[in-house]
């Protein structure tokens, strides 16, 4: 849950609010109006409204500061983040890679839960000074209390929360696999979410507390996060397991370099045109054949000017050995916006090609699922990853 409509930016990091954010905002604005109305009469009905709204923004407010702690503590680590997103269960700060040592991690994960807390106690001291029974007086009361609230219920140690951030990078700490630390986390807020389902049900058919329905919505929302965690965390050991050598094809030709242009285009880009062509001479490659410049030769000259004319040098083009990672492959890939990348073996000849097709298809026959030929077909012809596959931001997300 990290889209929504943009509102601005702070601290140039951009403010996006989730059209879920509204509903709540307008149901906190009436509950409290109402629970006002009846435990202030003397407020009158424009006031109790008007502090009704407050608290809801008020409320909100401090979720954007406890995720600015995160994001700033993230940003001072060398981290961009993309955006924080204000929804229907508080806030999110969607940050753009992992921090680099369990140490790092635990500071990103503590800061929104510390800054919950040091405003808590802020409000609660201001309190003091405050006329008792008056609007801001309740209004900085209940602030305060849901502040510190907030912190403690972050520090539940399961993922999607801050407790589970914090709880990941102990393990990873403890076993010097970061891996091994999301798993944990994970699992355990799926258990933690799951508990909190069955007490909602329990509440609600059992206990006739409908109130309760709440807490089951929030164990569903970390049940669903923690299968993602999960998820991203597999695909994240795959691109870093998997090698260029077991995704690389030979879905190429390879071409006399002193084949003539003409013989080259009845040859081999009339009847079939192939995705990609090497030219060789006495045994050796001596680079990637591109077709296109062919429109900067004249027509007349095609029966004599070879199909070297046409080559980029192995030094010249993008390349990668047969043990780079599936991690760094996509990176590149998308960083240098390459529809394909060529792989060399030791020797320094062409084992093979990659293209986003072979990538999917080496990845789900990692994970134990297979992509229907037609699929990767298309994500071969169109260049792009299936809708519901982010290998691109998951694959940028590993710190190489």
């Amino acid at each position: 849950m990290q889209s929504g409509l943009r509102i601005g930016s702070i601290f140039g990091i951009p403010l996006q609010i989730h059209p879920s954010w509204l509903v709540v905002v307008g149901l906190i604005t009436i509950s409290n109006s109402f629970e006002w109305q009846v435990a202030y009469p003397q407020w009158g009905t424009a006031i109790t409204w008007a502090a009704g709204l407050a608290s809801a923004l008020l409320l909100f407010s401090s979720v954007l500061l406890h995720e600015l702690g995160h994001s700033l503590t993230a940003r001072s680590q060398g981290i961009d983040v993309n955006s924080i997103t204000l929804f229907l269960f508080g806030g999110v700060a969607s940050i753009d890679k992992e921090s680099k040592t369990p140490g790092q991690a635990f500071q990103v994960a503590i800061a929104g839960p510390a800054v919950s807390i040091v405003l808590g106690l802020l409000l609660l001291g201001i309190l003091n000074f405050l006329p008792t029974g008056t609007p801001s007086a309740v209004l900085v009361s209940d602030l305060s209390r849901i502040n510190i609230i907030l912190a403690l219920f972050n520090l539940i140690p399961g993922l999607p929360l801050d407790g589970g951030q914090i709880f990941k990078a102990a393990v990873w700490k403890a076993t010097g696999d970061r891996f091994k630390g999301v798993r944990w986390a994970a699992r355990s807020g799926a258990i933690i979410g799951w508990c909190a389902i069955l007490l909602a049900f329990a509440g609600v058919f059992l206990l006739n507390e409908p109130g309760l329905l709440w807490i089951g919505l929030l164990g569903w929302f970390g049940v669903q996060n923690a299968r993602n965690y999960d998820r991203v965390t597999s695909l994240q050991e795959s691109l870093l397991s998997l090698k260029a050598s077991d995704a690389m094809t030979r879905g190429f030709r390879v071409l006399d370099a002193d084949l003539s242009l003409e013989d080259f285009t009845e040859d081999y880009l009339i009847p079939e045109r192939s995705p990609v062509y090497f030219a060789a001479a006495n045994g050796r490659y001596c680079g990637l054949v591109k077709p296109d410049e062919m429109q900067a030769i004249e027509r007349s000259e095609w029966s004599y000017q070879p199909v070297r004319k046409l080559v980029a040098s192995l030094q010249d083009i993008a390349t990668v050995t047969e043990g780079d990672t599936l991690a760094s492959i996509i990176q590149r890939m998308e960083k240098e916006a390459l529809k394909f990348i060529t792989v060399l073996s030791p020797a320094g000849a062409v084992a093979g090609v990659v293209d986003r097709g072979d990538l999917v298809q080496a990845i789900g026959q990692s994970m134990g699922f297979r992509f229907p030929k037609e699929e990767i077909d298309r994500i071969k012809t169109e260049g792009s990853y299936p809708p519901g596959l982010q290998l691109a931001a998951i694959a940028d997300s590993i710190d190489l």
